[in-house]
């Protein structure tokens, strides 16, 4: 957490992000500044050029995912971890909201369907249940798994059966 080196850089800060090594504040103006282990997201050098407009950002462990004001996300910092959303950079527009594992990102976008990326244990591969998710209306998360609610009052789980990922012994109840 030592934040000397950007020190002078924050002023003006609207929120601040945490990962498990890292720290990611978006700023008044609508850019970010990051600090702590680099390889945990606190160094966002390679996309502080992309970062503008910063309307939101989320956290995983070891990943931050920020929402920009049209919609699209840049990702910094473990690329196994979610810091690297570059395979489905061109279905990242229209983003409503983010949220995150420990190793993983989940996005739902404008049409209501949800994209993910990251770690496929940690919930960042949704094929077993990508049919299943229209009409999401909101995401939440464990360390290891999403449940995404629909428009009809049904979830959706996926990731890490252990961390909640597994939903079928209930699912007659959601």
């Amino acid at each position: 957490g030592d934040s000397s080196a950007v020190q002078d850089q924050l002023r003006n800060v609207q929120q601040v992000q945490a990962a498990a090594s890292a720290f990611a504040a978006i700023l008044a103006d609508g850019s970010v500044v990051s600090w702590g282990h680099s390889g945990f997201g606190g160094d966002s050098s390679a996309v502080q050029d992309q970062l503008r407009n910063v309307q939101q950002v989320q956290a995983a462990a070891s990943a931050f995912a920020a929402i920009l004001a049209d919609g699209s996300v840049v990702t910094w910092g473990n690329p196994y971890g979610g810091g690297d959303s570059s395979a489905m950079q061109n279905q990242l527009c229209s983003v409503q909201q983010v949220q995150s594992t420990e190793y993983a990102f989940a996005a739902i976008l404008a049409d209501a369907s949800v994209i993910t990326w990251g770690n496929p244990v940690f919930g960042g591969d949704i094929s077993a249940v990508q049919d299943e998710l229209r009409n999401v209306q909101q995401l939440q998360a464990t360390a290891g798994a999403f449940a995404a609610i629909l428009a009809d009052g049904c979830v959706v789980t996926w990731g890490n059966p252990d961390q909640g990922g597994d939903s079928s012994a209930v699912q007659e109840k959601l």
